[in-house]
Protein backbone atom coordinates (compact mmCIF):
# COMPACT_ATOMS: atom_id res chain seq x y z
CA UNK A 1 0.00 0.00 0.00
CA UNK A 2 2.77 2.46 0.78
CA UNK A 3 4.14 2.21 -2.79
CA UNK A 4 1.12 4.23 -3.95
CA UNK A 5 1.82 6.84 -1.28
CA UNK A 6 5.35 7.52 -2.58
CA UNK A 7 6.72 7.33 0.93
CA UNK A 8 6.69 4.57 3.54
CA UNK A 9 4.18 6.34 5.80
CA UNK A 10 0.57 7.10 4.95
CA UNK A 11 -2.98 7.67 6.11
CA UNK A 12 -5.73 5.22 5.23
CA UNK A 13 -9.24 6.62 4.94
CA UNK A 14 -11.92 3.93 5.07
CA UNK A 15 -14.86 5.35 3.12
CA UNK A 16 -17.03 2.38 4.06
CA UNK A 17 -16.74 3.48 7.68
CA UNK A 18 -17.37 7.09 6.68
CA UNK A 19 -20.57 6.03 4.91
CA UNK A 20 -21.60 4.04 7.98
CA UNK A 21 -21.19 7.10 10.19
CA UNK A 22 -23.12 9.37 7.84
CA UNK A 23 -25.96 6.87 7.70
CA UNK A 24 -25.96 6.73 11.50
CA UNK A 25 -26.27 10.52 11.62
CA UNK A 26 -29.09 10.44 9.06
CA UNK A 27 -30.85 7.82 11.17
CA UNK A 28 -30.38 9.89 14.31
CA UNK A 29 -31.73 13.15 12.92
CA UNK A 30 -34.39 11.57 10.73
CA UNK A 31 -33.10 13.28 7.59
CA UNK A 32 -34.80 12.16 4.40
CA UNK A 33 -31.64 11.34 2.43
CA UNK A 34 -30.29 14.72 3.41
CA UNK A 35 -33.07 16.53 1.57
CA UNK A 36 -35.55 19.13 2.75
CA UNK A 37 -38.21 20.62 0.56
CA UNK A 38 -38.67 20.31 -3.18
CA UNK A 39 -35.27 21.52 -4.34
CA UNK A 40 -31.63 20.82 -3.68
CA UNK A 41 -31.01 24.03 -1.71
CA UNK A 42 -31.65 24.30 2.00
CA UNK A 43 -32.89 27.84 1.54
CA UNK A 44 -35.92 26.52 -0.34
CA UNK A 45 -37.45 24.59 2.52
CA UNK A 46 -40.31 25.63 4.73
CA UNK A 47 -39.01 26.19 8.23
CA UNK A 48 -40.39 26.41 11.73
CA UNK A 49 -39.71 22.86 12.86
CA UNK A 50 -38.54 22.23 16.39
CA UNK A 51 -39.80 18.67 16.64
CA UNK A 52 -37.00 16.27 17.58
CA UNK A 53 -38.49 13.67 15.25
CA UNK A 54 -38.82 15.95 12.19
CA UNK A 55 -36.65 15.44 9.12
CA UNK A 56 -33.76 17.87 8.99
CA UNK A 57 -31.17 18.94 6.47
CA UNK A 58 -27.63 17.70 7.05
CA UNK A 59 -24.84 20.17 6.40
CA UNK A 60 -21.65 18.13 6.14
CA UNK A 61 -18.75 19.95 7.81
CA UNK A 62 -15.66 19.26 5.69
CA UNK A 63 -13.50 22.20 6.76
CA UNK A 64 -9.77 21.67 7.40
CA UNK A 65 -9.65 19.18 4.51
CA UNK A 66 -12.47 17.23 6.16
CA UNK A 67 -10.64 17.14 9.48
CA UNK A 68 -7.63 15.71 7.66
CA UNK A 69 -9.60 13.05 5.80
CA UNK A 70 -9.68 14.74 2.39
CA UNK A 71 -12.50 17.15 1.62
CA UNK A 72 -12.98 16.20 -2.02
CA UNK A 73 -13.38 12.48 -1.39
CA UNK A 74 -15.56 13.09 1.65
CA UNK A 75 -17.73 15.46 -0.38
CA UNK A 76 -18.23 12.70 -2.95
CA UNK A 77 -19.25 10.28 -0.22
CA UNK A 78 -21.63 12.82 1.31
CA UNK A 79 -23.17 13.42 -2.10
CA UNK A 80 -23.80 9.69 -2.47
CA UNK A 81 -25.65 9.82 0.85
CA UNK A 82 -27.88 12.66 -0.33
CA UNK A 83 -26.13 15.48 1.52
CA UNK A 84 -26.40 18.62 -0.57
CA UNK A 85 -24.67 21.28 1.52
CA UNK A 86 -21.04 21.36 2.63
CA UNK A 87 -19.50 23.65 5.26
CA UNK A 88 -15.97 24.99 5.13
CA UNK A 89 -13.88 27.57 6.98
CA UNK A 90 -11.76 29.30 4.33
CA UNK A 91 -12.23 30.59 0.80
CA UNK A 92 -9.42 28.35 -0.41
CA UNK A 93 -11.27 25.29 0.86
CA UNK A 94 -14.35 26.36 -1.10
CA UNK A 95 -12.36 27.02 -4.26
CA UNK A 96 -10.79 23.56 -4.11
CA UNK A 97 -14.25 22.02 -3.92
CA UNK A 98 -15.53 24.09 -6.84
CA UNK A 99 -12.44 23.27 -8.91
CA UNK A 100 -13.08 19.59 -8.18
CA UNK A 101 -16.56 19.91 -9.67
CA UNK A 102 -18.68 20.40 -6.54
CA UNK A 103 -21.91 22.17 -7.48
CA UNK A 104 -23.54 21.78 -4.07
CA UNK A 105 -24.13 24.69 -1.73
CA UNK A 106 -20.96 25.62 0.17
CA UNK A 107 -21.47 27.38 3.50
CA UNK A 108 -18.66 29.56 4.85
CA UNK A 109 -18.57 29.07 8.62
CA UNK A 110 -16.40 32.12 9.27
CA UNK A 111 -16.70 35.77 8.29
CA UNK A 112 -15.47 37.01 4.92
CA UNK A 113 -13.66 40.37 5.09
CA UNK A 114 -14.70 42.97 2.52
CA UNK A 115 -11.50 42.60 0.52
CA UNK A 116 -12.48 39.02 -0.39
CA UNK A 117 -16.15 39.43 -1.28
CA UNK A 118 -15.37 39.25 -5.01
CA UNK A 119 -14.06 35.72 -4.53
CA UNK A 120 -17.01 34.75 -2.35
CA UNK A 121 -19.48 35.93 -5.01
CA UNK A 122 -17.52 34.49 -7.93
CA UNK A 123 -17.52 31.00 -6.43
CA UNK A 124 -21.13 31.11 -5.19
CA UNK A 125 -20.26 30.64 -1.54
CA UNK A 126 -22.95 31.12 1.11
CA UNK A 127 -21.64 33.61 3.70
CA UNK A 128 -22.46 34.28 7.31
CA UNK A 129 -22.56 37.93 8.31
CA UNK A 130 -23.01 39.93 11.50
CA UNK A 131 -22.51 43.46 10.27
CA UNK A 132 -24.57 45.44 7.77
CA UNK A 133 -21.51 47.06 6.19
CA UNK A 134 -20.01 43.67 5.44
CA UNK A 135 -23.32 42.51 3.99
CA UNK A 136 -23.46 45.70 1.92
CA UNK A 137 -20.05 44.93 0.43
CA UNK A 138 -21.28 41.48 -0.54
CA UNK A 139 -24.48 42.93 -2.01
CA UNK A 140 -22.57 45.56 -4.00
CA UNK A 141 -20.27 42.95 -5.50
CA UNK A 142 -23.20 40.68 -6.29
CA UNK A 143 -24.96 43.57 -7.99
CA UNK A 144 -21.87 44.32 -10.06
CA UNK A 145 -21.93 40.80 -11.56
CA UNK A 146 -25.72 40.51 -11.68
CA UNK A 147 -26.05 37.94 -8.89
CA UNK A 148 -27.98 37.69 -5.64
CA UNK A 149 -26.27 36.19 -2.61
CA UNK A 150 -28.15 34.32 0.09
CA UNK A 151 -26.45 34.34 3.47
CA UNK A 152 -26.91 33.50 7.13
CA UNK A 153 -27.02 35.90 10.04
CA UNK A 154 -24.44 34.81 12.62
CA UNK A 155 -25.66 34.93 16.21
CA UNK A 156 -23.33 34.76 19.22
CA UNK A 157 -25.27 32.83 21.86
CA UNK A 158 -22.23 32.10 24.02
CA UNK A 159 -19.40 30.73 21.90
CA UNK A 160 -17.78 34.16 21.76
CA UNK A 161 -16.36 33.85 18.24
CA UNK A 162 -18.58 35.65 15.74
CA UNK A 163 -22.13 36.92 15.52
CA UNK A 164 -24.54 39.52 16.81
CA UNK A 165 -24.78 39.26 20.58
CA UNK A 166 -27.91 37.63 21.91
CA UNK A 167 -27.54 37.96 25.67
CA UNK A 168 -30.33 40.37 26.61
CA UNK A 169 -33.10 42.51 25.12
CA UNK A 170 -30.76 45.43 24.49
CA UNK A 171 -28.22 43.42 22.49
CA UNK A 172 -30.96 41.76 20.47
CA UNK A 173 -32.61 45.11 19.75
CA UNK A 174 -29.31 46.53 18.49
CA UNK A 175 -28.89 43.48 16.26
CA UNK A 176 -32.40 43.71 14.84
CA UNK A 177 -31.85 47.38 13.94
CA UNK A 178 -28.69 46.51 12.02
CA UNK A 179 -30.33 43.50 10.36
CA UNK A 180 -33.02 45.85 9.02
CA UNK A 181 -30.26 47.44 6.94
CA UNK A 182 -29.25 44.01 5.65
CA UNK A 183 -32.83 43.15 4.75
CA UNK A 184 -33.01 46.33 2.65
CA UNK A 185 -30.03 45.41 0.50
CA UNK A 186 -30.98 44.65 -3.11
CA UNK A 187 -28.62 41.74 -3.76
CA UNK A 188 -28.31 40.07 -0.36
CA UNK A 189 -31.09 37.83 0.91
CA UNK A 190 -31.31 36.52 4.46
CA UNK A 191 -31.36 32.75 4.28
CA UNK A 192 -31.51 32.07 8.00
CA UNK A 193 -29.68 32.33 11.31
CA UNK A 194 -26.63 30.46 12.47
CA UNK A 195 -25.00 29.93 15.87
CA UNK A 196 -22.63 27.44 17.45
CA UNK A 197 -22.71 25.43 20.68
CA UNK A 198 -19.93 25.78 23.23
CA UNK A 199 -20.70 22.97 25.71
CA UNK A 200 -23.05 20.54 23.99
CA UNK A 201 -20.45 17.80 24.48
CA UNK A 202 -20.36 18.31 28.26
CA UNK A 203 -22.27 16.14 30.71
CA UNK A 204 -23.72 19.29 32.28
CA UNK A 205 -26.13 20.76 29.73
CA UNK A 206 -27.05 23.89 31.68
CA UNK A 207 -25.19 26.35 29.46
CA UNK A 208 -26.33 24.52 26.33
CA UNK A 209 -29.90 25.32 27.33
CA UNK A 210 -28.89 28.93 27.96
CA UNK A 211 -27.66 29.06 24.37
CA UNK A 212 -30.86 27.44 23.17
CA UNK A 213 -32.91 30.13 24.93
CA UNK A 214 -30.74 32.91 23.51
CA UNK A 215 -31.06 31.46 20.01
CA UNK A 216 -34.83 31.23 20.31
CA UNK A 217 -35.06 34.76 21.70
CA UNK A 218 -33.12 36.08 18.74
CA UNK A 219 -35.28 34.16 16.27
CA UNK A 220 -38.47 35.37 17.94
CA UNK A 221 -37.28 38.97 17.85
CA UNK A 222 -36.60 38.71 14.13
CA UNK A 223 -39.97 37.19 13.35
CA UNK A 224 -41.74 39.76 15.52
CA UNK A 225 -39.94 42.46 13.55
CA UNK A 226 -41.40 41.01 10.37
CA UNK A 227 -38.36 39.16 9.06
CA UNK A 228 -38.69 35.80 7.35
CA UNK A 229 -36.12 33.34 8.72
CA UNK A 230 -36.27 30.26 6.47
CA UNK A 231 -33.48 28.25 8.11
CA UNK A 232 -32.24 27.89 11.67
CA UNK A 233 -29.05 25.91 12.24
CA UNK A 234 -27.48 25.49 15.67
CA UNK A 235 -26.69 21.81 16.32
CA UNK A 236 -23.14 20.46 16.07
CA UNK A 237 -22.06 16.82 16.40
CA UNK A 238 -22.75 16.52 20.12
CA UNK A 239 -26.07 18.33 19.88
CA UNK A 240 -27.36 15.93 17.25
CA UNK A 241 -27.47 13.04 19.69
CA UNK A 242 -27.52 14.69 23.10
CA UNK A 243 -29.84 17.63 22.38
CA UNK A 244 -32.14 16.68 19.50
CA UNK A 245 -34.44 19.61 20.30
CA UNK A 246 -31.70 21.87 18.90
CA UNK A 247 -31.95 20.30 15.45
CA UNK A 248 -34.32 22.96 14.09
CA UNK A 249 -34.06 22.96 10.27
CA UNK A 250 -30.46 21.89 9.64
CA UNK A 251 -27.72 20.20 11.66
CA UNK A 252 -23.97 20.43 11.14
CA UNK A 253 -22.19 17.16 11.96
CA UNK A 254 -18.42 17.30 11.99
CA UNK A 255 -16.24 14.96 14.06
CA UNK A 256 -18.88 12.22 14.25
CA UNK A 257 -18.79 11.77 10.47
CA UNK A 258 -15.17 10.75 10.88
CA UNK A 259 -15.98 8.21 13.58
CA UNK A 260 -14.78 10.08 16.65
CA UNK A 261 -16.91 11.07 19.62
CA UNK A 262 -16.95 14.77 20.60
CA UNK A 263 -15.82 14.12 24.18
CA UNK A 264 -15.63 11.56 26.96
CA UNK A 265 -18.81 12.99 28.45
CA UNK A 266 -21.24 12.19 25.64
CA UNK A 267 -23.50 9.13 25.70
CA UNK A 268 -21.87 6.79 23.20
CA UNK A 269 -24.81 4.42 23.19
CA UNK A 270 -26.82 6.93 21.17
CA UNK A 271 -24.85 6.51 17.96
CA UNK A 272 -22.54 3.80 16.61
CA UNK A 273 -19.38 5.32 15.15
CA UNK A 274 -16.41 3.75 13.37
CA UNK A 275 -13.10 5.61 13.21
CA UNK A 276 -12.39 6.38 9.57
CA UNK A 277 -8.69 7.26 9.70
CA UNK A 278 -5.77 4.93 10.28
CA UNK A 279 -2.09 5.90 10.20
CA UNK A 280 0.50 3.40 9.07
CA UNK A 281 4.18 3.21 8.22
CA UNK A 282 6.69 0.66 7.03
CA UNK A 283 9.92 -0.15 8.82
CA UNK A 284 12.80 1.34 6.82
CA UNK A 285 15.71 0.47 9.11
CA UNK A 286 16.49 -2.13 11.77
CA UNK A 287 19.44 -2.36 14.12
CA UNK A 288 20.46 -4.54 17.06
CA UNK A 289 21.85 -2.42 19.88
CA UNK A 290 23.62 -3.26 23.15
CA UNK A 291 22.69 -2.34 26.73
CA UNK A 292 23.28 1.36 27.30
CA UNK A 293 22.62 2.39 23.70
CA UNK A 294 20.53 5.59 23.43
CA UNK A 295 17.99 6.82 20.86
CA UNK A 296 16.73 10.25 19.92
CA UNK A 297 17.19 13.85 20.95
CA UNK A 298 17.90 14.16 24.65
CA UNK A 299 18.70 10.41 24.94
CA UNK A 300 15.30 9.72 26.47
CA UNK A 301 15.58 6.04 25.55
CA UNK A 302 18.52 4.06 26.86
CA UNK A 303 18.45 0.31 26.26
CA UNK A 304 18.25 -1.72 29.45
CA UNK A 305 18.70 -4.99 27.53
CA UNK A 306 20.06 -5.97 24.15
CA UNK A 307 17.39 -4.47 21.88
CA UNK A 308 16.18 -4.26 18.32
CA UNK A 309 15.28 -0.76 17.14
CA UNK A 310 13.12 0.00 14.08
CA UNK A 311 12.98 3.34 12.32
CA UNK A 312 9.83 4.81 10.74
CA UNK A 313 9.79 7.83 8.44
CA UNK A 314 7.04 9.50 10.42
CA UNK A 315 7.40 12.33 12.92
CA UNK A 316 5.79 15.33 14.53
CA UNK A 317 5.72 17.23 11.21
CA UNK A 318 3.37 14.47 10.06
CA UNK A 319 1.07 14.83 13.04
CA UNK A 320 2.58 12.39 15.55
CA UNK A 321 2.82 14.71 18.57
CA UNK A 322 6.24 15.06 20.15
CA UNK A 323 4.70 15.05 23.68
CA UNK A 324 3.34 11.60 22.84
CA UNK A 325 6.90 10.20 22.95
CA UNK A 326 6.76 9.15 26.60
CA UNK A 327 3.44 7.31 26.19
CA UNK A 328 3.40 6.21 22.57
CA UNK A 329 2.91 2.66 21.45
CA UNK A 330 2.48 1.30 17.95
CA UNK A 331 1.30 -2.08 16.70
CA UNK A 332 3.91 -4.22 14.95
CA UNK A 333 2.84 -7.66 13.71
CA UNK A 334 0.26 -7.95 16.48
CA UNK A 335 2.56 -6.70 19.25
CA UNK A 336 2.23 -3.37 21.07
CA UNK A 337 5.64 -1.71 20.99
CA UNK A 338 6.87 1.52 22.61
CA UNK A 339 8.39 4.47 20.79
CA UNK A 340 12.09 4.59 21.62
CA UNK A 341 13.04 8.12 22.62
CA UNK A 342 11.69 11.47 21.51
CA UNK A 343 9.73 11.62 18.29
CA UNK A 344 11.72 13.56 15.68
CA UNK A 345 10.35 15.93 13.04
CA UNK A 346 10.28 13.37 10.24
CA UNK A 347 11.18 10.05 11.89
CA UNK A 348 10.71 8.04 15.03
CA UNK A 349 12.24 4.91 16.47
CA UNK A 350 10.40 1.92 17.89
CA UNK A 351 11.59 -0.78 20.29
CA UNK A 352 10.62 -3.98 18.44
CA UNK A 353 12.68 -6.33 20.59
CA UNK A 354 9.60 -8.39 21.51
CA UNK A 355 8.36 -8.81 17.91
CA UNK A 356 9.25 -12.24 16.50
CA UNK A 357 10.78 -12.28 13.01
CA UNK A 358 10.43 -8.54 12.51
CA UNK A 359 11.91 -7.40 9.19
CA UNK A 360 12.33 -4.41 6.92
CA UNK A 361 9.11 -3.37 5.24
CA UNK A 362 6.81 -4.71 7.96
CA UNK A 363 3.69 -2.58 8.33
CA UNK A 364 3.34 -0.64 11.58
CA UNK A 365 0.01 0.70 12.81
CA UNK A 366 0.56 4.08 14.43
CA UNK A 367 -3.17 4.77 14.76
CA UNK A 368 -5.85 2.22 14.02
CA UNK A 369 -6.59 -1.41 14.79
CA UNK A 370 -5.35 -4.86 13.85
CA UNK A 371 -8.48 -6.51 15.23
CA UNK A 372 -6.86 -7.24 18.59
CA UNK A 373 -5.16 -3.99 19.56
CA UNK A 374 -6.54 -0.52 18.90
CA UNK A 375 -4.91 2.89 19.09
CA UNK A 376 -7.48 5.61 18.51
CA UNK A 377 -7.20 9.33 17.83
CA UNK A 378 -8.79 9.78 21.23
CA UNK A 379 -6.04 7.67 22.85
CA UNK A 380 -3.34 9.85 21.33
CA UNK A 381 -5.21 13.02 22.25
CA UNK A 382 -5.68 11.88 25.84
CA UNK A 383 -1.99 11.07 26.15
CA UNK A 384 -0.97 14.50 24.89
CA UNK A 385 -3.55 16.74 26.52
CA UNK A 386 -5.54 17.49 23.40
CA UNK A 387 -8.59 16.22 21.49
CA UNK A 388 -9.16 13.71 18.72
CA UNK A 389 -10.11 16.54 16.33
CA UNK A 390 -6.58 17.94 16.47
CA UNK A 391 -4.95 14.54 16.06
CA UNK A 392 -6.91 13.75 12.87
CA UNK A 393 -6.34 17.20 11.41
CA UNK A 394 -2.60 16.99 12.04
CA UNK A 395 -2.13 13.54 10.53
CA UNK A 396 -4.04 14.65 7.44
CA UNK A 397 -1.80 17.59 6.55
CA UNK A 398 1.40 16.07 5.14
CA UNK A 399 0.89 12.34 4.98
CA UNK A 400 -0.42 10.97 1.68
CA UNK A 401 -3.94 9.55 1.78
CA UNK A 402 -5.04 6.16 0.53
CA UNK A 403 -8.77 5.62 0.24
CA UNK A 404 -10.42 2.28 1.00
CA UNK A 405 -13.74 1.83 -0.76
Amino acid sequence: MYKEALRPAWVEIDLKKFNHNVKEIIRTVGAASGSVGATDRIGSCTSGMNDASAAREIIGVIKADAYGHGAIECAKALRENGVKTFAIATLQEAIELRDAGCTEEILMLGLTPNMYVDTLVEYDITPVVCDSENARSISDEASRVAKTVEGFIAVDTGMGRIGYLSIDDASISDAVNDIKKIAALPNFKIKGIFSHMATADAFDKEFAHVQEERFNNFYNALTEAGFEVPIRTLANSASITELPELGFDAVRPGITMYGCYPSHEVDRSLIDLQQVMSVKAAIVHLKDVPVGFSCGYGRKFIAERPSKIATLTLGYADGLPRPYSAHAKVIVNGVLCPIAGNICMDQCMVDVTDVPDVKLGDEVIVMGSDGTHTISAEDIGDATGTIDYEICCAFGQRLPKIYIR
